[in-house]
């Protein structure tokens, strides 16, 4: 598994500084209803773009699977409910027969 990351990850960083580096020159962002200009480099607002995108991602993911965690942990409660129930309700186990009977050597 650790190939794949770097299989995936070195490759991926090389990309990005190649593209860092042939994309230095500046570009003007404005937020339109806003009166804010920002000044900044083209690899900056892409690579803080797809930062946003990709935590915006992950924030949508999460909000999603809230109802599964939910399911889970009512699910682990209840699988600890019934294992309590089947500790209390069955019998103590028997002692090993080796330990129940005197040995044989001690009888003759």
């Amino acid at each position: 598994m650790k190939l794949v990351h770097w299989v995936v990850t070195l490759p991926a960083m090389a990309l990005a500084v190649i593209f860092a580096v042939s994309n230095r020159n500046g570009v003007s962002v404005t937020f339109w209803p806003l009166p804010v200009r920002l000044d900044a480099p083209l690899y900056l607002v892409v690579l803080l773009a797809l930062l946003a995108g990709f935590l915006i991602g992950e924030l949508v993911g999460w909000i999603n699977g809230s109802r599964a965690r939910r399911l889970a942990r009512e699910r682990a409660r209840r699988i600890a409910e019934l294992e309590a129930q089947i500790a209390a309700a069955s019998p103590p186990h028997p002692a090993p027969l080796a330990t129940a009977l005197p040995a044989r050597a001690a009888r003759d």
